[in-house]
């Protein structure tokens, strides 16, 4: 044996876990710029920039995954099945309400009610898998409602309340669409959530349309739209979906969390939107329940 071969050693991976950690990190800080630039639109209104968002992400995605996946990633959409076509409605009901809620509500408002998705989860997998939780997440869970609770009473007065209620669709169609693939999981068939966010955004586009025309966004609102679509959710979906191959489930969920922080302080230096008492209040509970949660979950 020579001694180059001797001395050789087998090639590192390409994702260490250290680096799938600081990835997440990233990803979470490009998630949370699309309150930030929401606020520098002109012109677009709501469904309008849920309609632009989502067509340059599906561009994004047309682009992006064959590069990724090859071609075979179209062939993986038509033998999805219905599983996978009901994961890529629970996406675009996830990407409208969020921007839409965007344009109704503060974005601390709409960031903390999506933050409840990993319990509202874990709920329904109790609830329609027959998922046994443990009592750390029943607490989370009660913790985490009492925050959310205290956030939409203090709204009740504030004109405010719609933008949230349409926010709270997000963690819902999270729910749906994780139980969906957990549900296909214990049948032996696994959903490709990779193709399943491309059909989450087309749909998306598809059903704005309408609502959006007749177009009034100028040059300087596609190109921010534009931004949102490419870097703020195609790269950072197709990147988290890289992490989660090599960071345990409990991991991913507390640096998802990130983003609450991130986008609460963008918006807060970018665009002025310093976030309410009761929002804070009512955000700390619920940040606090889940990384509680997050934290006991990594244990042995």
């Amino acid at each position: 044996m020579s001694a180059s071969a001797r001395t050789a050693r087998p090639p590192e991976p390409a994702l260490t876990h250290g680096r799938a950690a600081w990835l997440m990190v990233v990803v979470t800080l490009m998630w949370a710029t699309a309150g930030v630039v929401t606020r520098q639109l002109e012109q677009a209104n709501s469904f309008e920039v849920t309609f632009w968002r989502s067509f340059f992400t599906s561009l994004s995605l047309l682009v992006i995954l064959p590069l990724w996946q090859g071609r075979a990633v179209f062939s993986k959409i038509r033998r999805g099945g219905c599983e996978l076509w009901i994961s890529g409605l629970c996406w675009s009901v996830m990407f409208t309400a969020f921007m839409v809620a965007l344009t109704l509500t503060r974005v601390a408002d709409v960031l903390v009610t999506m933050a409840v998705s990993p319990l509202l989860t874990a709920l329904a997998a109790r609830i329609a898998i027959g998922h046994k939780l443990a009592p750390r997440t029943w607490f989370a869970i009660v913790l985490a409602g009492l925050g959310i609770g205290w956030m939409y009473g203090s709204q009740l007065g504030e004109g405010v309340l719609l933008g949230t209620l349409v926010a709270l669709c997000v963690p819902l169609a999270s729910a749906a669409n994780w139980t969906v693939a957990q549900h296909a999981h214990a049948k032996g068939r696994e959903i490709d959530l990779v193709p399943a966010v491309l059909i989450g955004a087309m749909l998306s586009a598809a059903v704005a349309l309408p609502l959006a025309w007749p177009f009034q966004t100028n040059a300087h609102d596609l190109g921010l739209l534009a931004f949102l679509g490419l870097f703020q959710l195609a790269i950072p979906c197709v990147l988290a979906m890289v992490c989660a191959r090599v960071l345990k489930a409990p991991e991913v969920a507390l640096l998802a969390l990130l983003e609450v922080i991130f986008g609460i302080a963008l918006a807060w230096v970018g665009a002025g939107e310093a976030p309410t008492a009761s929002v804070l209040a009512g955000g700390t509970l619920v940040i606090g329940a889940l990384v509680l949660n997050a934290l006991l979950g990594l244990r042995p």
